[in-house]
């Protein structure tokens, strides 16, 4: 089954909870979290505080993604604040499937992220260690940037690698509704949207628009 996960980088940090009580009521899956830590991406976010401080506010599930260097340095942290899934980027991971044991070890579902760029071949001896693969569609490192389409036959060739398989693929960067179909076809399961969701004045419609479910081509 298809989910949205609406990206919270998206949303109005003044009024988080609301914003958050607002995708949930719409019929988002999932809320994503972008974790950016100023050097493995070029940006400062949030940290694990924002997901605790909303973990009371939301019964949604809670997918963190971690954009930063030594992501092994947190894993705790994001587990004590309510996070139930972490995603680490393969290009900042020295001992990628340690990590993804220790995610698994503190009771969270694991998952890793590759860039635009990044071969699919680096995840191919931990694929039965993993929850999700997160294909970026975009640079990391800003909202608002446009889908690079490049990534359409990665994730192709991603669902063609899980065969039997039941992890999650997520698709992350420039979804809405003209990209959405074309990420769904290629064998997205998971959505990450952001100003797509969250810069409409009818999320609800916005959610409905991203979750119609595509077969594959």
């Amino acid at each position: 089954m298809l989910k949205i996960a609406p990206s919270l980088l998206a949303a109005d940090f003044s009024r988080l909870a609301e914003e958050v009580k607002s995708v949930e009521n719409g019929g988002a899956d999932w809320l994503h979290f972008d974790v950016m830590d100023g050097h493995f991406v070029p940006n400062l976010t949030m940290g694990a505080q924002v997901v605790q401080s909303l973990r009371k506010e939301s019964q949604l599930f809670f997918d963190v993604h971690l954009m930063i260097e030594q992501p092994e340095r947190y894993l705790e942290q994001f587990a004590r604040a309510g996070a139930d899934l972490l995603t680490v980027s393969v290009e900042a991971c020295t001992h990628l499937h340690r990590i993804l044991q220790m995610i698994h070890n503190l009771g969270m579902k694991a998952g890793v992220a590759l860039n635009p760029a990044t071969p699919l071949s680096l995840l191919e001896y931990v694929l039965d260690d993993v929850d999700l693969v997160l294909i970026m569609s975009v640079n990391p490192g800003f909202g608002g940037q446009s889908f690079i389409p490049a990534v359409l036959p990665k994730i192709r060739q991603l669902q063609k690698m899980r065969g039997q398989r039941k992890f999650e693929i997520q698709v992350d960067g420039g979804i809405n509704a003209t990209t959405a179909p074309l990420v769904q076809a290629a064998g997205a399961t998971v959505l990450v949207a952001g100003t797509a969701v969250f810069a409409t004045d009818n999320v609800a419609h916005a959610i409905k628009m991203l979750h119609t479910e595509k077969k594959l081509v």
